[in-house]
């Protein structure tokens, strides 16, 4: 018999809030996270939106020599990492470490520091640059860092897959669960590549949206909508083996019942115009919950705010549910944070589980132009109370990487 697996702990900071209670309620609030990029000099850019995680200094949450050697993405993962475990109450003292794991993604690592110590290189001497560098720079050290952190010794990965990463660590974490090799694992994303390079290197490939006005930016299912809009931060949860939960008397937000992962096969950034890569994985996701595509209520959407992501992923969709495609509810919560790539789906699978627990369904914020290719309901501009019991997260990154999560109400 297949194990259970719960959500005890949340944990995020990003460009709607510093921790959950704020960003959950800015969330149904609908509030806006993008405006003028305020981290670097955008006088010459074409682009000049982000969504920045706002106010934030690292000594508010971290001592200044332990932020010094971390990217900015990893003290976001660490934040986050560190609000989960408290909100959690789970005492590694008390645990067995080695069934206690960790697998947060970052879909880019260290750009930012990857950028200035390639400058300091290029002006005193590539022997000259920090010591830090390598271990400030990869993937996978947020990852560790949070693994240090905690003390949970079982399995510690970091998988990039773009911006599917965030789907594909908490679906593999709620298979070690599931499947009985963890009993506890922490999971989910983080980002922090909002600098010059990041900002150019998507910009160069047309990807981003080019708007003056921060509420025309991040338009997902919007006809007028012309690119995504680069965001920062990081979502953290726990996820736990329910009778070892109900053991330590652990509060239970919701629960993980299924998950599926495919490749389009089809473009190293395009996602294939028919969706049928992301139609797969949603499939396979319905099926590995044993549900029905029926029972499934609510779709927190990739919606980045491309053309070709919206109207693939409503064909997706459609696809998959057929008429009741026309009966669920599919927002898009990239409209109030933008994207966070490697972290997206970590903070939306954060927002899914909140919409089921509170039975309120986020709004996709700013829309304004129906398109005939996206005619499904998006929940435009307000969020709206409704009983929800199953719900499906989707995230699709460049490379074709597809991933899709459902989440079930909380039902003892």
């Amino acid at each position: 018999m297949k194990r259970r697996v719960v959500i005890t702990g949340i944990g995020t900071i990003n460009p709607i809030g510093h921790n959950l209670e704020e960003a959950w309620d800015n969330c149904k609030k609908g509030v806006c996270g993008i405006d003028f990029n305020k981290q670097i000099d955008i006088t010459d850019f074409k682009v000049k939106m982000a969504g920045e995680v706002k106010d934030y200094d690292p000594a508010d949450y971290l001592d200044k020599k332990e932020a010094r050697k971390m990217d900015r993405y990893t003290q976001f993962g660490i934040i986050a990492a560190r609000e989960a475990i408290k909100d959690s109450g789970i005492d590694i003292e008390k645990e067995d470490p080695y069934r206690c794991g960790t697998i947060v993604s970052s879909g880019i690592g260290g750009l930012i520091t990857i950028t200035e110590q390639t400058a300091r290189g290029m002006s005193r001497g590539y022997e000259k640059i920090s010591p830090f560098f390598i271990p400030m720079s990869i993937s996978n050290m947020c990852s560790g860092e949070i693994a240090i952190d905690t003390g949970f010794k079982g399995v510690c990965e970091c998988i990039v897959t773009a911006c599917a990463s965030g789907n594909n660590s908490l679906g593999e974490s709620f298979h070690k669960i599931r499947d009985g090799y963890q009993d506890v694992m922490l999971t989910g994303g983080a980002e922090g590549c909002i600098c010059p390079m990041g900002l150019g290197g998507f910009t160069v490939m047309q990807a981003l949206s080019t708007s003056q006005d921060p509420n025309r930016a991040s338009i997902p299912f919007d006809a007028e909508r012309s690119g995504f809009v680069m965001g920062e931060g990081a979502g953290i949860l726990i996820l736990e083996e329910l009778e070892h939960a109900k053991a330590r008397g652990a509060k239970i937000y919701g629960e993980v019942v299924g998950y599926g992962a495919s490749c389009d096969a089809y473009h190293i950034t395009a996602p294939d115009p028919t969706g049928a890569g992301a139609a797969g994985c949603m499939k396979m996701a319905v099926e590995d919950a044993g549900i029905s595509t029926d029972d499934i209520d609510y779709i927190n959407a990739h919606g980045t705010s491309t053309h070709l992501n919206d109207a693939g992923e409503t064909k997706a969709i459609k696809t998959v549910f057929g008429d009741h495609a026309y009966e669920l509810m599919v927002s898009s919560t990239k409209s109030m944070t933008g994207h966070l790539m490697g972290a997206a789906a970590a903070i939306e699978a954060i927002f899914t589980t909140m919409a089921l627990k509170d039975g309120f369904v986020p709004a996709t914020i700013n829309y304004k132009t129906p398109d005939p290719e996206c005619d499904l309901d998006i929940v435009p501009n307000e969020g709206r109370k409704a009983d929800i019991r199953y719900a499906l997260s989707n995230a699709l990154g460049f490379g074709g990487h597809n991933a899709s999560v459902v989440f079930k109400k909380w039902e003892d």
